[in-house]
């Protein structure tokens, strides 16, 4: 026997109480007394998560014989001083249905090995096998296994032993159990799987073309070989969901069933291309952050908060390229990309926090803010994922611009993967900013002090006028406006409406108040997020009219809303003020050079 060994196994013992044993065995402990671990977070989505508090029970034991175990803090066990091989035995609490934990019931299991295996101190880098073993019961017969980890006995998508290459590689790769729906396709000489748990009516061969075609493309974005054997896009399908999280050769994807494509659908509905901007950013963080990372993350550190100020890049990037990559692909028009581009602008310049925060330090504050937003952080803060990738789009037109378009963002990525990426060095905090004045020649202190070190706005303006883009502004018809086109004449003469300055949502049907925005009347009048509008001048208004009955009211009128904030019922008076231009809408203009450097950026007319 190879006294190193570290084994786990994993079963289902009680699917009706969401309860998995996860088990692992060191033949060889620390004789002083082995130390094992939880991780307090998943790599990916920075908030401490604190899995240890769904475990429900722990024993250590070596054969038959029970070992004291002690709880130094929070996440950490240790078993006495014992010479032979020890075992520790969790009963683990499995309810959480997201791309983050665990779940288990009657139809399926998945999990993330954050949330399930314990870490052997001392003992991390070390090859690992786990079992993955079946729930009892014949109505579980039908269930397999979709995974990207590597089968070691295992039959392809069957229960049996896989095995790590160490603790990391082994809570990197997570695991669906049931009756899932697998297709398969190659891209980049790679497997790619694609295993959809929950009810659904997709249409297989148009998602399994349509992922193909997407993952080709950033293949070659960054050039073959692919950075994995084999990948595996794990899909939840639920009635109303949204979230993905990503690994180093798999993906886990929570989605609405009705955003996947379906048969006859003659062209992406708005649902579908939401799913494949979703896979096409995580897929892209298969390079970057998962490879391309800070140097705070390498290596990462499970117990605490690690710091970086660079997620503006690693994943404001990424959602520059997820639908940048998808109109390079064919899979998204270039007309549905400017829409998409003008309603982020638009999201990020309704937003007053940009004023306050700079993306560096809304990077660093993800574990306090961003992944524990509250009612005050369109006041307080701005989003790196939102401001990042506009931070992405402007400084790829600012390169191609003085370069005459001979280098780009393109560039600058590949080069990150080649530096960093291929060779696990981490990129320090200043890494991004001098590798992109390596790679292009262009001096950009300044772009980078604006943009990423202060409030400033970014020059989108001047920067999309250089791919032949035109931004309009004019005021929003109401707080739901998703109208992204060029507006007419007449309509912008129409779009004289009033603001409160509130963001609302429903609750049992009525008006909650899930926002109030600085500077609103709203806020003037005493609104506070919570309140639930119930009427408006003695009249009931719903989530469904609420909007038409603001409508018809002109700037400066008063009006009087009744409203219940927790039980008390309060009479406020509001005055109108007129709703400001804070709406934009990208459109192309005739320009010949904006049309070539377009052409040139997109890869499509």
């Amino acid at each position: 026997m190879n006294e190193s060994r570290i084994l786990y196994s994993i079963v289902p013992t009680n699917p009706e109480a969401h309860l998995f044993e996860v088990r692992c065995t060191v033949d060889n402990p620390d004789p002083r007394g082995q130390t094992f671990s939880l991780p307090t977070w998943i790599p990916g989505s920075y908030l401490i998560r604190e899995f240890a508090k769904h475990v429900v029970r722990i024993r250590a034991h070596s054969g038959r014989k029970l070992l004291r175990l002690v709880k130094p803090d929070k996440n950490t066990w240790q078993v006495e001083p014992f010479e032979g091989p020890v075992t520790l035995t969790m009963e683990v609490y499995a309810w959480d249905l997201s791309v983050r934990g665990a779940h288990l019931d009657t139809t399926h299991a998945f999990f993330n090995g954050p949330a399930v295996f314990l870490q052997v101190e001392g003992r991390v880098d070390e090859p690992v096998e786990v079992e993955i073993l079946p729930p009892k019961g014949a109505k579980y017969r039908n269930w397999g296994v979709a995974t990207a980890m590597r089968r070691k006995g295992a039959r392809p998508y069957l229960f049996g032993t896989y095995e790590a290459a160490d603790y990391d590689e082994l809570i990197d790769h997570p695991v669906e159990m049931g009756t899932f729906e697998l297709a398969t396709f190659r891209a980049g000489g790679v497997q790619h799987d694609i295993a959809i748990t929950g009810r659904h009516r997709a249409d297989m061969r148009r998602l399994t073309k349509d992922l193909k075609t997407l993952c080709e493309t950033q293949i070659a974005f960054f050039g073959t070989p692919a950075p994995m054997d084999r990948y595996v896009f794990l899909v939840t399908a639920v009635g109303d969901g949204y979230g993905g999280l990503e690994h180093r050769a798999s993906t886990a994807l929570i989605c609405a069933r009705n955003d996947l494509p379906h048969e006859g659908m003659d062209k992406p509905s708005g649902g579908y291309r939401t799913f494949l901007g979703l896979a096409s950013h995580e897929y892209f963080h298969t390079w970057n952050v998962k490879r391309i990372k800070p140097a705070a993350f390498t290596p990462y550190d499970l117990d605490r908060e690690n710091y970086t100020t660079l997620l503006w890049a690693f994943e404001g990037f990424t959602s520059y390229y997820d639908d940048l990559l998808l109109v390079r692909s064919g899979l998204m028009p270039r007309g549905t990309y400017l829409e998409t581009l003008g309603r982020n602008i638009t999201t990020l310049l309704r937003t007053s926090g940009r004023k306050k925060q700079t993306v560096a330090e809304s990077s660093f504050d993800a574990w306090i803010k961003y992944y524990r937003s509250d009612e005050n952080m369109p006041n307080a803060g701005v989003s790196y994922y939102g401001k990042g990738s506009l931070i992405g789009l402007s400084l790829d037109l600012m390169i191609r611009n003085q370069t005459g378009g001979r280098k780009s963002l393109d560039d600058v990525m590949r080069a990150l993967w080649k530096r960093y990426g291929m060779t696990g060095i981490g990129v320090p905090e200043d890494g991004i900013e001098k590798i992109a004045e390596q790679v292009t020649g262009v001096k950009l202190k300044r772009f980078f002090d604006q943009a990423v070190r202060s409030t400033a706005d970014l020059p989108l303006q001047k920067l999309l006028d250089t791919v032949g883009v035109d931004m309009v502004l004019r005021p929003a018809r109401s707080g739901v406006d998703r109208r992204e086109r060029k507006p007419t004449r007449a309509e912008l003469a129409a779009d004289r409406g009033v603001a409160l300055g509130i963001r609302t949502g429903s609750e049992g049907g009525n008006v909650r108040i899930t926002h109030v925005l600085d500077g609103g009347t709203a806020q003037q009048a005493g609104l506070s997020s919570g309140d639930v509008v119930i009427a408006m001048d003695g009249l009931r208004v719903t989530l469904d009219n609420f909007e038409t009955q603001l409508s018809r009211y002109k700037a400066g009128q008063i009006i009087t809303l009744h409203t219940f904030r927790r039980d008390e019922l309060h009479v406020v008076n509001v005055t109108l003020a007129a709703a400001r231009p804070d709406a934009w809408s990208l459109t192309v203009n005739d320009d010949p050079a904006g049309a070539r450097n377009r052409k040139r950026w997109l890869h499509t007319d």
